[in-house]
């Protein structure tokens, strides 16, 4: 199976103020707020979901191309890609964009400001679709340029390419009746339970309403696991043990490419959620979206410790 992942590619730059920003914002002048944080350095990181997804999908054994945008300032993250074994054929290059970027700034009280730029992800992809076999292809739609997600869900349903599509912090970028355009026919539609209700307020559906237009809605809840629901039979998935909490923010992510690496071995939605788990608990082990690594030997131990044998 050849997996297509349409999604961002980005930079996180993050920073460390060390003090508390309240230490220095005037409450009687926030009005006319001008303040400048000096930090301890920067700390430069591969992220976006296109990016974070392929990349514990390669660790998991799986090749996949990534449908995306970059800019004059990808030379770092190309010769990761190529490091990992990602391909970059679907990756189109804006030269006179930057590649998309986080800047985080944290302090002592783990408070945090950010700015986002999205640089060349204001632009499609512009892919040629047409060189997919429908035989043998699975899609994916994670957060990214708005125009690819909405066309590349009108392809694979066209074309009978099953697909998931995972909105997720973009949903309020897109109106309630384009939500339920691209969502409408997917295999899965995968949210945690904010962004489900982000989504049903959006549209004005109700849960069996979205039900009827996808296969499977899969709903992550975080260290207490997700829930796979087909036609209201419901599911629970618990999550894999962790010794340490270090950072949740990738474990979402990372969730994905264990689901999509199930769903290419030929399991089913709930047993894939399985190796989603323990792809997520990985994640969450280490600072950062892409900062974990194991090897399958490691992985497999990992899976048949919480869920038995993995066949």
């Amino acid at each position: 199976m050849q997996i297509y992942i349409t999604g961002s590619l980005a930079f996180d730059r993050i920073m460390t103020f060390p003090d508390k920003f309240s230490n220095h914002i005037l409450p009687d002048k926030i009005h006319i707020l001008n303040v400048c944080f000096l930090v301890d350095g920067l700390d430069e990181r591969f992220g976006g979901t296109g990016g974070n997804i392929a990349y514990s999908l390669a660790l998991l054994g799986e090749k996949s191309v990534l449908l995306s945008q970059v800019g004059k300032d990808f030379a770092s993250y190309d010769e990761r890609l190529h490091k990992v074994g990602i391909s970059v054929e679907g990756i189109r290059t804006i030269e006179t964009e930057f590649t998309a970027g986080a800047y985080i700034t944290t302090d002592q009280s783990d408070n945090q400001i950010t700015g986002f730029n999205p640089g060349a992800m204001k632009y499609p992809s512009q892919y040629d679709m047409s060189r997919i076999d429908p035989s043998e292809a699975l899609g994916i739609i994670s957060p990214g340029n708005l125009g690819d997600m909405i066309d590349h869900p009108r392809y694979y349903r066209e074309n009978s390419i099953p697909f998931i599509f995972d909105p997720g912090q973009q949903i309020p970028a897109f109106t309630g009746e384009q939500l339920l355009e691209a969502f409408d026919g997917a295999e899965i539609l995968i949210t945690n339970d904010y962004e489900l209700e982000m989504i049903l307020n959006a549209t004005g559906l109700t849960k069996d309403e979205v039900l009827d237009r996808v296969a499977y809605l899969i709903t992550t809840l975080g260290e207490h696991g997700s829930v796979v629901n087909c036609n209201g039979e419901v599911t629970d998935i618990p999550a894999v043990p962790v010794d340490d909490v270090v950072d949740p923010t990738g474990a979402g992510d990372a969730f994905r490419s264990g689901l999509l690496k199930g769903l290419a071995m030929g399991k089913t939605v709930a047993d894939s959620c399985k190796l989603g788990s323990v792809c997520a608990a990985y994640a969450v082990e280490k600072s950062g979206t892409q900062e974990h690594s194991f090897t399958l030997e490691e992985f497999t131990a990992r899976y048949e410790a919480s869920f038995g044998p993995l066949e």
